[in-house]
């Protein structure tokens, strides 16, 4: 599975919001920052699985794993 950037970010009301650029609309939460990207990973496949079964083309993913935090 290709990697892709995403953005971990703490939500006004507590835990964290995650959102994926690349996939536009992929966007999740968690209570930690763990369970938010797990969350997103489980995110990523689900729309990677729609595109592939709708004949859309599948974004190309990055080359390294970066996190980057929006505070």
């Amino acid at each position: 599975m290709s990697k892709y950037l995403v953005y971990l970010e703490p939500a006004e009301e507590g835990g964290y919001i995650v959102s994926c650029p690349a996939l536009p609309g992929c966007v999740t939460q968690g209570e930690t920052k763990e369970e938010a990207l797990s969350m997103v990973k489980d995110a990523i496949e689900g729309y990677i699985a729609s595109l592939k079964k709708h004949g859309e083309p599948v974004p190309p993913g990055i080359e390294e794993a970066v996190e980057v935090e929006r505070v």
